[in-house]
């Protein structure tokens, strides 16, 4: 009987303080902070560690198990609305695409020099071993990927291949959605392989330029180069920015684990995973933009002029949106 009356004496003294939390909790939960009114706002704080103290005195006094678990929960939705970052999911994204991608590319601007460095060195390279040997297209070209073309085909099958002229309409969407899935996982792989050092890395950025050589070389020797560079660039402006991206990540990551400095190997290695994972997020972004323009746009547009002054125009429209965006804090 003695615990029941404490029971009851301890709740008559502390319940309206516990009701009104569980009010100011309840209109958080539903229509978020910023619909509080500033004197419940100062006020919500204030409840949360009354219920914290009156959590403890009912765990010291031992009072009956519904108290107990009724201010835990309490006391647990409450520390959610005092300390959690509780954001919509418009103003997350926001936050990401406008301020943390960019910073990151930012950060990480020479790791992405030398991602472009090492793509466009492998370009140059597949470019002059394939217009020295045509054959050799075949060793830096899976068939998968050159779908029929190569040294063999006629100049005819290459440029239909540029323009898409049969066909293409029924498959824009499930081309882009494969093209996407296909270039993030391979972007993907090359930030993952950072965990084993630098150089695998490095050696997959290379390896991709020599195909974008090897298929650059196999244009111009049929006289296509500008047909040729105009179906790529629409969305390889994008889609190679991209993968430069994750080969920065991987470059990063790569860094950080054989050269430490004065960090702790671990502690070097779980920071700089995490600003390079925000670098592989954002790139994931970008493959999904490549793939809406090389899956719609360029098998419907064919005016080699336009295809240019898209190229260029998201060109400069991408990497001004990179070097610049997010420099002012709010």
């Amino acid at each position: 009987m003695s615990v029941t009356l404490k029971s009851a004496a301890f709740r008559a003294e502390r319940e309206a303080g516990w009701r009104e939390l569980e009010g100011l909790l309840d209109t958080v939960e539903r229509r978020g902070l910023a619909s509080l009114d500033p004197r419940a706002l100062a006020r919500l704080p204030a409840l949360y560690r009354a219920a914290l103290s009156s959590l403890s005195v009912a765990r010291a006094i031992s009072l009956d198990r519904n108290v107990l678990d009724y201010l835990e929960s309490l006391c647990g939705r409450a520390y959610l609305a005092v300390y959690g970052t509780r954001r919509h999911l418009r103003g997350a994204l926001a936050d990401f695409f406008v301020r943390r991608f960019p910073r990151a590319v930012r950060a990480h601007r020479w790791h992405l020099l030398v991602s472009w460095a090492l793509l466009l060195a492998g370009a140059a390279a597949g470019f002059a071993l394939t217009r020295a040997d045509p054959e050799r297209f075949y060793a830096f070209v899976d068939a998968a990927y050159a779908q029929g073309r190569g040294p063999t085909s006629s100049t005819k099958a290459l440029r239909d291949a540029l323009y898409a002229r049969e066909g293409a309409a029924q498959m824009l969407q499930t081309f882009a959605m494969f093209l996407f899935s296909n270039n993030a996982r391979v972007g993907l792989l090359c930030f993952a392989i950072g965990f084993a050092g630098a150089v695998p890395a490095a050696l997959l950025l290379f390896s991709n330029g020599l195909v974008l050589g090897a298929f650059g070389a196999l244009y111009q020797s049929r006289g296509l180069s500008l047909d040729f560079w105009g179906w790529l660039l629409p969305h390889g402006i994008t889609e190679l920015t991209a993968v430069a991206l994750c080969g920065a990540a991987g470059l990063a990551v790569g860094q950080a684990l054989v050269f430490p400095g004065g960090e702790e190997r671990l502690a070097g290695l779980a920071r700089r995973g995490r600003e390079a994972g925000v670098l592989a997020l954002g790139a994931v972004a970008l493959f999904f933009c490549a793939a809406l323009v090389e899956g719609i746009f360029r098998q419907l547009v064919h005016a080699v002029p336009v295809r240019y002054a898209v190229a260029l125009g998201s060109l400069g429209v991408l990497y001004a949106y990179l070097f610049t965006s997010g420099r002012a804090d709010r």
